[in-house]
């Protein structure tokens, strides 16, 4: 099937089998399914295992999902996106974040451009700016070395760079701390530069357009702070912009040497291997930031050319289609056993629900079945004492992925290794009782008082996959990121959605636009919003003109 060709994929032979054998789905009970041969559902590559045998599918369930793939075109849109084929239909544009990650010695046309080239120029200018920060050449006005990096952004221009910052806190360089501001809310800004120093601090603006409302307000603020201090002739040594709007950057003040561009065809929550990830960049170094875009790398070439059944984006992404259209699991809690993982879930939250939370197809017609499921998550083992009764006992099924390493940080003491094995082993654990549980003959015969037994009783049966690294690295992270941007991918395509626009971003920022003006003028009969609406904005302004 062509890439452009969108069909309603519940006339697909494979749904419908996966559909007559969801109606009989009891029978697979988890426990019973460990006992038989799953070295299907194990899948390695380049280092980190990826283990889905904790899934409630057998090998009939697994050649159906299979089929299912090649009925919906899943290699051939993929193959289309590697190509650089206009698949973002509502914007006409490329979708070519894996260019990001491509070796300097590739070649990829687009009208004409050798994306490539221009991806490995910016990189080549963030790499020696980069070393700059960091050896101390360039400095702040006042000749002092920088000590603390500000990013300023929201959505996909501050949640990678904030989680792979977290994530790859062994890799950082001790002399550098960095920031990251994305609220409006002004105590977001305030609670960071009442710890930073104007002459040591650098901060990067991050904005495509130089026009994301938060983002700009948050500049503009962080401009007038500095300036307070230095004075205007400071900007430029303090200030540098992720972004393709020269002529705004330069009234803004941040040298046209200072400015790193990226692409329409790279949409925000793809975009921490673009310039976008200038912080990390600084904050681990070039060779650790190259390393971390060869994970990504060796990954897409992985889903480019390994084939269905031993491809992890592609298992990984249709067992999220039989979990989310055929089980009616709605949502996914990730669970990174990995303090440094913390953000990670955060970052998933916008990857698959901003690109697969969708209700109409590609060609504009509705959906008639489920799309994109509902991400959150929180790092073990404090998720344990707190949301993880509901998956063990509540009235929901939920689907988990839990990401754990195997060995803790390079360098860790040997009271850092005992922890760091009770950490692996709480994750196991749960990955045993969210999937097999324990039954009532079972809490009976560990001598439990009868009006007990139900109380202990856990179904199990949850899906659970299992993601285990050797050791958090840039390149086992560059590695994991990118198989949820698959697996992402390849849901879309099952769907036949458009993972890669987010209309129902724009009308809030549109409204809120207008509503801003009216706490402008104070004005509340705006004939443009709701009766709600105006009520709450009259209430508003009412306590603001009411004082302190």
């Amino acid at each position: 099937m062509g890439h452009s060709t969108t069909i309603d994929p519940t006339t697909c032979g494979a749904w419908r089998r996966l559909d007559e054998h969801a109606a009989t789905c009891s029978d697979l009970v988890i426990g019973s399914l460990l006992h038989q041969d799953r070295d299907f559902l194990r899948l390695h590559h380049a280092g980190v295992g990826f283990d889905f045998s904790r899934q409630r599918v057998d090998s009939e369930t697994f050649q159906a999902l299979m089929d299912l793939a090649v009925e919906a075109g899943v290699e051939d849109h993929r193959d289309a996106m590697f190509e650089g084929a206009a698949i973002n239909t509502t914007e006409g544009r490329s979708v070519l974040h894996v260019a990001l990650r491509s070796a300097p010695t590739s070649t990829l046309e687009v009208d004409g451009v050798d994306v490539i080239a221009d991806v490995h120029r910016v990189l080549d200018a963030m790499s020696d700016f980069a070393d700059s920060v960091r050896d101390g050449r360039h400095r702040g006005a006042t000749g002092r070395s920088i000590t603390d990096v500000v990013n300023i952004g929201i959505g996909g221009s501050d949640l990678g760079p904030a989680m792979a910052y977290r994530a790859l806190r062994a890799y950082r360089s001790p002399g550098i701390t960095c920031h990251f501001v994305s609220n409006v809310d002004p105590a977001d800004l305030a609670e960071v530069l009442d710890t930073v120093d104007p002459e040591t601090t650098l901060f990067i603006i991050a904005s495509k357009t130089f026009t994301t409302q938060e983002t700009m307000a948050n500049a503009q603020a962080a401009r007038h702070w500095l300036v307070e201090a230095l004075g205007a002739d400071a900007v430029p040594a303090h200030f540098v912009a992720v972004s393709t709007a020269l002529d705004a950057v330069a009234k803004f003040g941040i040298d046209s040497t200072n400015v790193f561009g990226f692409w329409d065809w790279v949409g925000g929550r793809y975009s921490m291997t673009s310039a976008v990830g200038l912080s990390t960049m600084i904050a681990i170094g070039p060779d650790n930031y190259r390393s971390m875009l060869d994970g990504f790398a060796a990954m897409d070439e992985h889903f480019r050319t390994a084939p269905a059944p031993r491809n992890v984006p592609i298992v990984m992404g249709m067992l999220a289609i039989w979990n989310r259209n055929f089980l009616d699991i709605p949502t996914t809690a990730v669970l990174p056993y990995s303090h440094h993982l913390g953000r990670f879930p955060a970052y998933l939250q916008q990857l698959t629900m901003e690109s697969n939370g969708k209700s109409v197809r590609r060609d504009g017609a509705a959906v008639s079945y489920r799309t994109g499921g509902i991400y959150w998550g929180e790092p073990g083992t404090n998720g344990q004492h707190s949301f993880y009764q509901l998956l063990h006992q509540g009235t929901d099924d939920v689907a988990s992925d839990i990401i754990v390493a195997a060995k803790p940080d390079p360098g860790s003491d040997d009271d850092a290794r005992h922890r760091h094995d009770m950490l692996v082993a709480n994750a196991l654990a749960q990955a045993s009782v969210l999937a097999c549980g324990i039954t009532e003959d079972e809490v009976r015969a560990a001598g439990t008082p009868d009006g007990l037994v139900p109380h202990k009783v856990m179904a199990g049966n949850h899906p659970v996959s299992v993601i285990l690294l050797d050791t958090l690295t840039p390149f086992t992270l560059g590695l994991l990121i990118a198989a949820y941007e698959h697996s992402v991918f390849v849901q879309g395509a099952v769907w036949q959605i458009n993972p890669f626009d987010q209309w129902g971003v724009e009308l809030g920022k549109k409204v809120a636009s207008g509503i801003l003006d009216d706490l402008a003028s104070g004005r509340f009969d705006d004939p443009n919003l709701d009766a709600a609406t105006l009520n709450t904005l009259e209430e508003v302004l009412r306590l603001q003109a009411s004082g302190d």
